[in-house]
């Protein structure tokens, strides 16, 4: 069986659980019945070193030129995000990968880095509860929401803050392939589901 490519794009001072809580979460899943269901990898704008919030060094397995096809495009957020609203070249990149993907997610102010690429238009969405507002100004013509963990629209899901997108990538497992193998991967991580 084919594996699913989620394609994890990550950046500097990015929030460490906003990337590898999904990242975690897609590794292991069907992991216990075979090699696993999904294909995950990280990629970054160049090569080297990304240091995420708190000094995390992560070395991607991509750049942006030469990843493979992303069936699920995840972006996290950070303090960095608000670096990347102001880099037109990624915003490209996330803006035509997002078209080509099946799903794109994002947690945390991954958020708001869809709504500068015009992603979130006339959608709902979250954020973290202290970015609500700036979401709000980044794309008006968006429903924001700070009462629900993670917004499912169909094609893009937004999770609120740093450990909603494990919740919000559980969700994405059952999904596409059922509640039994979400609650085993959750069991698996020891993560109430």
């Amino acid at each position: 069986m084919k594996k699913i490519n989620v394609g994890i794009f990550i950046f500097d001072q990015m929030e460490t659980l906003d990337f590898a809580g999904p990242f975690e979460v897609f590794s292991v899943t069907g992991q216990r019945s075979g090699d696993g269901i999904f294909q995950v990898f990280t990629i970054a704008a160049q090569s080297g070193p990304v240091l995420a919030v708190n000094g995390l060094s992560i070395n991607p397995h991509y750049v942006m030129e030469d990843c493979p096809e992303i069936e699920i495009l995840i972006i996290p957020g950070g303090v960095g995000a608000r670096e990347v609203l102001n880099q037109k070249p990624l915003l490209d990149w996330v803006k035509n990968t997002s078209v080509e993907a099946e799903l794109v997610l994002s947690v945390c102010t991954g958020a708001l880095i869809l709504a500068q690429c015009g992603l979130l238009k006339g959608l709902k969405a979250t954020t973290h509860h202290q970015c609500l507002e700036l979401l709000k100004e980044l794309e008006p013509t968006l429903t924001v929401t700070g009462t629900e963990r993670f917004v499912d629209n169909g094609k893009i899901l937004t999770a609120a803050g740093i450990s909603a997108g494990i919740d919000m990538s559980l969700y994405v497992v059952e999904r596409l392939l059922g509640r039994e193998q979400a609650e085993e991967t959750a069991h698996y991580m020891e993560y109430p589901y």
